[in-house]
């Protein structure tokens, strides 16, 4: 088969559609022909060589896909040949074919296309994983999500208001904060123009944030922790991981909490049950169309660098999608 294939640390432009060994489907497994991948800033981490590879996953970048079940491995009956599926993958996305433990693929859904598919399992599984199992938000509290025109933020935000919670969120240009909006959230701060911290103790009466999902990292913690709702919990799940000051007395008069998290170092089972979770309580959300997935851009995967440098640069809202 054909895949992107790159040796870390490369640049964007080292990335080559080219000749590989294909996968086949191992006990427990199922054999995905690939329509469309999703690109994701943990795929830009993996080429630089600062996102490792499990020593038992594939190589190959691409951590979600959407596409056509060909074959099963034994042990298999949740699925048939010929379903139309995505999923949560371990590696290797970007490739005609990838082999994925049955446990982490979903159905697609049927009012979205495969591009629109690939666009939903990594997401959908960060999400659902820190805000709706480790850190659960619920209905009627205040959720601020720091760039909410992202892959996960744009899928963030809308799952936040469909389970009835007030939505704050940053971004970083006017158009952008327009797009939040238009998503749904409730307040959206342009963070090069105003001080979130004060922007979200303004909207919410001094209340502050009671959950917060960051996708910024060490420069951000200080300042979460004071725009903090007493009982708050601040989610982090990327972003700059250098050593960061974290204000211990201000965080116990919160009495908030602080957690770390990233979904691809996860073992099988906490990804089955997971994608388990997505099934039954985002899934519905998808099928009536309170969440949809916000696609930017879809290119050939022959063009996977260019899809790279797009999010290196920060330009896009929402997801960049590969085309098989």
């Amino acid at each position: 088969m054909k895949a992107i294939v790159v040796r870390a640390p490369a640049s964007a432009e080292d990335m080559r559609w080219s000749e590989t060994s294909a996968p086949s489907a191992g006990p427990g497994e199922v054999l995905v022909e690939i329509k469309a991948s999703g690109v994701n800033n943990a795929d830009v981490l993996q080429r630089q060589g600062a996102y490792p590879v499990p020593s038992h996953d594939s190589p190959l970048l691409g951590l979600e896909c959407a596409g056509v079940v060909r074959a099963l491995g034994e042990g298999v009956t949740e699925w048939s040949v010929g379903d139309e599926v995505c999923a949560l993958l371990n590696g290797g996305g970007y490739a005609e074919a990838v082999a994925v433990p049955a446990t982490q693929v979903l159905p697609k859904p049927a009012a979205l296309t495969f591009e629109e598919a690939a666009a939903l399992p990594e997401a959908a599984c960060t999400v659902v994983s820190n805000i709706g199992m480790t850190s659960p938000l619920r209905s009627g509290e205040t959720f601020l999500v720091h760039g909410g025109t992202s892959g996960i933020g744009s899928f963030a935000l809308q799952w936040a208001k469909a389970i009835g919670a007030r939505v704050l969120t940053t971004a970083g240009t006017p158009e952008k904060v327009a797009r939040a909006l238009d998503l749904g959230a409730d307040v959206a701060v342009n963070y090069r123009e105003e001080d979130f911290v004060a922007a979200v103790l303004d909207a919410t009466a001094g209340h502050g944030a009671d959950v917060i999902l960051d996708v910024v990292g060490a420069a951000y913690l200080d300042r979460n922790i004071h725009c903090l709702a007493q009982d708050g919990r601040i989610v982090m799940i990327g972003g700059d991981v250098s050593p960061a000051r974290l204000d211990i007395a201000a965080l116990m008069a919160r009495r908030g909490s602080v957690s770390a998290t990233t979904l691809r170092a996860r073992g099988h089972a906490q990804k089955a049950r997971i994608v388990s979770t997505v099934r039954a309580e985002v899934w519905p959300l998808v099928e009536r169309g309170a969440v949809r997935p916000v696609i930017d851009t879809v290119l050939p995967i022959a063009q996977a660098s260019r899809a790279h440098r797009i999010l290196e640069e920060g330009r896009a809202v929402g997801k960049v999608v590969l085309a098989v």
